[in-house]
């Protein structure tokens, strides 16, 4: 089967962690959002009155006859295939599980640069901003940090992973989201890192396996921006 991925293009967003899991997978899939007419084409999905079972907002995945949105969604339906999630159906929920919990923290990142809507620019809401990034970082970073290096230290087998003795697209979404923090927070992120070796060794080993690591050094991996989700403004604690 070749996949075909919808986003927005110019920006990894939502999209890069089923991107990271199709490329580590060796999956053919086409990327839409590199396409001239792209955005016409995943507009047509989103608001076509045709489409019996709409998307809400992309990322989606086209499979066949299937339309599967919502990143955690995407990668539950890919984790079987493409052997990133455990067979048994535990091991796939815990796997999922830990998605969910991604998604929170993702959610929380865009908002230390949102912090009173999406609809208002970020400079409409600086002051706001400002104090949304140091609470953050002192707070919410360490919490999700803490709890993802706890799940490390726990799964004793684990060589590692989160889940069992294998990579699964859950370790590539917090190698993701490392790299995005590293990225908004450059001095905040390598001090959060020191104390938490297990997430840093994690981050290390998922960007050097094969396929990622050609990966991010191809054309295909789109470069970290201000109009994303993890964003560097020099006026907001780093």
């Amino acid at each position: 089967m070749i996949y075909e991925l919808y986003y927005w293009p110019g920006i990894q967003g939502r999209g890069e962690y089923v991107r990271l899991a199709l490329e580590e997978a060796g999956a053919e899939y086409v990327d839409i959002a590199l396409r001239p007419d792209g955005v016409a084409e995943m507009q047509a999905f989103l608001e076509g009155p045709d489409v019996e079972r709409p998307p809400y907002a992309p990322p989606f995945l086209k499979a066949g006859k299937q339309l599967i949105g919502q990143t955690p969604n995407i990668l539950l339906f890919l984790g079987g295939r493409l052997g990133l999630a455990p067979r048994d159906a535990a091991g796939r929920l815990w796997t999922h599980q830990l998605q969910l919990t991604l998604a929170d923290f993702i959610d929380e990142i865009h908002d230390v640069h949102h912090p009173l809507g999406p609809t208002l620019y970020y400079e409409d809401q600086k002051p706001e901003s400002k104090r949304r990034a140091g609470e953050f970082l002192a707070s919410r970073v360490p919490k999700y940090l803490d709890y993802f290096e706890r799940v490390l230290e726990r799964n004793r087998a684990g060589r590692g992973w989160l889940v069992g003795g294998k990579p699964t697209y859950a370790d590539l979404s917090l190698a993701q989201v490392v790299a995005g923090l590293e990225y908004a927070f450059p001095r905040s992120t390598p001090q959060a890192l020191a104390g938490r070796p297990r997430i840093a060794a994690l981050r290390a080993r998922a960007f050097a396996r094969p396929r990622i690591r050609r990966y991010l050094a191809s054309k295909r991996r789109l470069p970290f921006n201000n109009d994303d989700l993890f964003r560097r403004y020099p006026e907001l604690p780093e």
